[in-house]
Parts: structure tokens; C-alpha cells; sequence
């Protein structure tokens, strides 16, 4: 009788751990989906199966708008003279700027919202987004006559194009020049046109004329290039003495031009 009892008690642990368990279910690769189950079979409102598919799903639908939202970054930045930008928020001019036309679905995704560039820094009719990249970096400067004068940018861009859509990294140094860290296309920024910054000590929206463009990857086919919505990265306003450079954090949006 004793092993009769232990038999069936030891068959009844099994069918329970069957139960709580299904064949095929799998946690790897995420630690949330746990809780998700155990919070279910708390409130008493599913059972151990619908918990963990919930989980799976929440955990799979997360995922998907983190990437689509994601900001490669950026570290997101931009150049001219003392290139600044911005790895968040949604780039924006000064308060005269005007919504720009040139925004496509895929920017305003990436961006969280439909640019506002000033009017003085507009692409020339006939150019069409071609890639929006996050800059996060720094703005590099040295003293001069007792003074803090731009010597480089340094940063780290993150991003995409807009067709095809794919997600796309360069760095960004002085010239000012941007390179693909993945194709070695390259492009460089000339004759400048500023706009203020929205916000205090910040370096000025910026519009570039693409030049020594080199390869057919990213950067090849640019003709225009905006910064916009910089936040921080100004020259110190103290005087300056000695050869230390000092390096100013920084973030902006930079737009990449393409012929239609």
C-alpha cells in the first residue's frame, strides 16, 4: 500500500510540472517573461500556458517598437565649424522656422515628430531626405588670443535612410567631414549657413553644401546636409590661457541630401 501511494504522488508531481511547463516553451533570451506568468497566476485569471504566451508576445511587441523608435545613438550629431546636435527629441529651428516639406513617414518615426527647419537653412528645391542620423559627441576647442576658438567635432551618428530603409552609423570629425563606419563613403561640408539654436550655449543649426564626396556607399550621392535641433556644445564665454583644448558635449539631428 506504502508503494502504491508514493508511485501515484510521484505520477501526480510529474502530470503538475507537465502542466505549469508545456513541451517547446522557453524563456531564453528574456527575463521578463517570468513575471509576466507569475503575475498572471496570481490575479487567477489564466493558467500557466496563456501567462507564458502573453509573455512571449508582450515581450516580442516590445521589442519590435524599441527598435522602430530606437535612436541608433547616437549618439546623433553634426558638424560646421562646431557641429552640435541632438540624440533625442524632435528637431526643430527657431521659432520663425517653418515645418519642412521634405519629411517622410520614416523621418517623423525615427524622430518622434515632424522636423521644423528655419527658412534660412531649407535644402534647395530639388533635394529629397536621403538619411537622418542622431549625433551625441563633442564640440572641441581651443584657446586662441585668450579665447576659445573651434578646433573639431568629434561624434558618433546613428540612424536611417529613407529608401530603402535601413539602419545606418558614421562618425563625424573635423573637416567638418561624416563617414560611414560601415561602407567608408564619405562627405565633407562647405560654405555654412546658421540659424540660432532653440536652446541656450548651444551651437547653431547649420546648413552645408556637400563636397569631396568620395565612394557610392551612404555619403556618395549628398548634396546638402542640415544640423539641426543642437543641444549644448558652445565655446565657454571665460577667457582662456595656456594649450589645453576643452571638449563641450553635445547632441543633434543631422539630414542628408540627395538629388530627386
Amino acid at each position: 500500500m506504502t508503494r502504491t501511494v508514493k508511485i501515484a504522488s510521484a505520477v501526480g508531481a510529474l502530470a503538475l510540472a507537465s502542466v505549469a511547463v508545456p513541451a517547446g516553451v522557453s524563456f531564453a533570451a528574456t527575463d521578463r517573461a517570468p513575471d509576466v506568468a507569475d503575475r498572471a497566476a496570481a490575479a487567477g485569471g489564466s493558467d500557466a500556458n496563456s501567462a507564458t504566451g502573453s509573455a512571449s508576445g508582450a515581450v516580442g511587441g516590445s521589442s519590435a517598437g524599441s527598435v522602430a523608435n530606437s535612436d541608433a545613438g547616437s549618439a546623433t550629431g553634426s558638424a560646421s565649424g562646431s557641429p552640435s546636435g541632438s540624440a533625442t527629441g524632435s528637431p526643430g529651428g527657431s521659432a520663425s522656422g517653418s515645418s519642412s516639406g521634405s519629411a517622410t513617414t520614416q523621418e517623423e518615426s525615427f524622430l518622434g515628430a515632424e522636423p521644423l527647419v528655419p527658412d534660412a537653412i531649407q535644402a534647395p528645391a530639388g533635394n529629397v531626405v536621403h538619411a537622418v542620423l542622431k549625433a551625441r559627441g563633442v564640440q572641441v576647442y581651443e584657446c586662441k588670443r585668450g579665447m576659445w576658438q573651434p578646433l573639431e567635432p568629434a561624434a558618433s551618428l546613428t540612424g536611417v535612410t529613407m529608401s530603402p530603409v535601413k539602419k545606418v552609423t558614421a562618425v563625424h570629425f573635423r573637416g567638418p567631414a561624416w563617414v560611414s563606419d560601415q561602407d567608408g563613403s564619405m562627405v565633407e561640408g562647405t560654405d555654412p549657413v546658421t540659424a540660432p539654436a532653440r536652446e541656450a550655449a548651444s551651437v547653431p543649426q547649420v546648413l552645408f553644401k556637400a563636397t569631396g564626396n568620395r565612394g557610392g556607399g551612404l555619403f556618395g550621392p549628398v548634396t546638402w546636409i542640415q544640423r539641426l535641433d543642437p543641444h549644448g556644445g558652445a565655446a565657454p564665454t571665460t577667457s582662456c590661457g595656456g594649450d589645453q583644448p576643452i571638449a563641450v558635449p553635445y547632441r543633434a539631428v543631422y539630414r542628408f541630401f540627395t538629388k530627386k
